[in-house]
């Protein structure tokens, strides 16, 4: 039996977002971090809804069959000042869920805050600062995109305050900052 501080897993971290929904592979071996990919899924601007939706479903399926992630976390998506623009973000949102629900993986969901705690120490962190932690983090070369460093921040957030995740039999539910829903 493995203790926890040999526990490895991958976790797949999404920034969801309707015109890129940002996505971000990490792996954690006891407290080592290492970075597998990071990217967007862009959907097409003059598609319809439906269409860009399938687009984020595919391409989060793709993902998942690739680097067989065993957890996922994602952000969670709070009112805009725009509510039709909210509406269609939590579309995406959904779709983003549904494809990680129907590939068996446990979903783990944060507020931007607790990700900004996690990895920048403060949660009113600029997006500047949340893209250089990640970087400095995951020991990257270069600066990764906003949406795709937002995704990798949520896995690191996961990996951090999700650690006994990987035990809970959370298949088919849903988890909020930790505790299931």
């Amino acid at each position: 039996m493995k203790t926890p501080a040999s526990t490895s897993f991958r976790i797949l971290g999404i920034d969801p977002g309707l015109r890129s929904t940002g996505f971000g592979v990490i792996d954690k071996a006891g407290s080592t971090l290492s970075y597998v990919v990071s990217g967007c899924i862009k959907t097409d601007a003059e598609g319809s809804l439906p269409q860009r939706i399938k687009t984020i479903l595919d391409g989060l399926a793709e993902i998942v069959a690739t680097y067989q992630p065993q957890q996922a976390a994602v952000e969670i998506v709070f009112v805009n000042v725009n509510p039709q623009s909210t509406l269609l973000l939590g579309q995406a949102r959904g779709a983003a869920i549904s494809a990680l629900v129907a590939a068996n993986l446990p979903v783990a969901e944060y507020t931007a805050l607790q990700v900004k705690q996690a990895v920048v120490g403060h949660g009113k962190a600029a997006k500047e600062q949340v893209q250089a932690m990640v970087a400095r983090l995951l020991g990257l070369p270069g600066t990764p995109s906003a949406d795709a460093a937002d995704a990798l921040a949520c896995a690191i957030a996961h990996a951090h305050g999700g650690q006994g995740m990987g035990a809970l039999a959370t298949l088919g539910r849903r988890v909020r900052g930790g505790r299931l829903v």
